[in-house]
């Protein structure tokens, strides 16, 4: 009777995760380092933001508070009027984000999907503009805005802005959209869809993740402009939070507290938009991966 012998079969196991080597903790360990040390800055102004003048000017400004001091924040909501400073920075921020996002679309709509003659020299066109330092930009515009009348107004921070983000959105956008499945296009054109409807129902839904991305980065990104709201709003009644921080040093010349307070008191608002679409941006990162 003859016996068959079957080979044993060799499985082989995928290394676990949590044993790939030393390599994967010494790229822990520095992305760790380099995160605490991009809190560092926020650290002191956060310590000095509770601490007095003469706590401040006696002990430095590394040294602990010896009390908690809180008429430094007050001093600059009252100084800087910054309810108003808040309202005008939401105001041109979430403008800006929400026009540029459907400029940005529509113009990378044409050029991506419709096939634009020349849509790579006028990519080419939307990549030389976010090039361009706004040092360069600040006298035209500030010309524009002045025969416009226009200037120290919240639309032509509006305006200027919408623009300069609509370029590197319909930039990416454009990328993107070059590669759409055109399979998804031409079922929807047999159904009888037109172009917006194809749009609105076909690539929309498919890019959203992206168009999430842009929404949050424009958003801050407009937020934490300084050179165009300097020169564009010049009355206390239309300057951003970043512009009414920076007038601390001039005419209003506050102790470092304070300002460490101010510079606080600005930077929550960001910090607080950030926390709030956190998952927003990290699926649209993840899709864009994944994709």
């Amino acid at each position: 009777m003859a016996v068959t012998l079957t080979p044993p079969r060799v499985t082989h196991r995928r290394p676990d995760r949590h044993h790939r080597g030393a390599g994967r903790w010494i790229v822990l360990v520095l992305v760790t380092a380099a995160a605490l040390a991009m809190l560092v800055p926020f650290a002191f102004m956060l310590l000095n933001a509770f601490k007095s003048p003469g706590d401040y000017s006696t002990n430095g400004p590394l040294s602990w508070p010896t009390e908690f001091y809180t008429t430094g924040l007050r001093t600059y909501w009252e100084q800087v009027d910054f309810p108003v400073k808040l309202w005008n920075s939401i105001l041109i921020s979430g403008s800006v984000a929400v026009l540029a996002v459907v400029v940005s679309l529509l113009s990378a709509y044409a050029l991506g999907i419709g096939r634009v003659r020349g849509r790579l020299w006028i990519i080419g066109l939307f990549l030389l503009a976010n090039m361009l330092p706004q040092e360069a930009l600040i006298y035209p515009l500030y010309h524009f805005a002045k025969e416009a009348g226009l200037y120290n107004t919240r639309l032509a921070v509006i305006i200027i802005f919408t623009v300069i983000q609509a370029a590197f959105g319909t930039y990416l956008l454009a990328s993107v959209l070059g590669a759409f499945p055109r399979t998804l296009l031409e079922a929807a054109a047999l159904d009888g869809a037109g172009k917006w409807r194809i749009l609105w129902r076909v690539v929309l839904p498919n890019i959203r993740p992206t168009i999430s991305v842009l929404l949050v980065f424009f958003f801050i990104w407009t937020w934490n402009e300084f050179l165009i709201p300097l020169v564009m709003l010049i009355d206390n009644s239309t300057q951003t939070v970043p512009v009414a921080l920076a007038s601390l040093q001039g005419d209003r010349l506050m102790d470092a507290p304070t300002t460490n307070a101010g510079a606080l008191l600005s930077l929550l608002p960001a910090i607080l938009f950030f926390l709030i679409f956190q998952r927003t941006l990290a699926r649209g990162i993840t899709a864009g991966a994944d994709k």
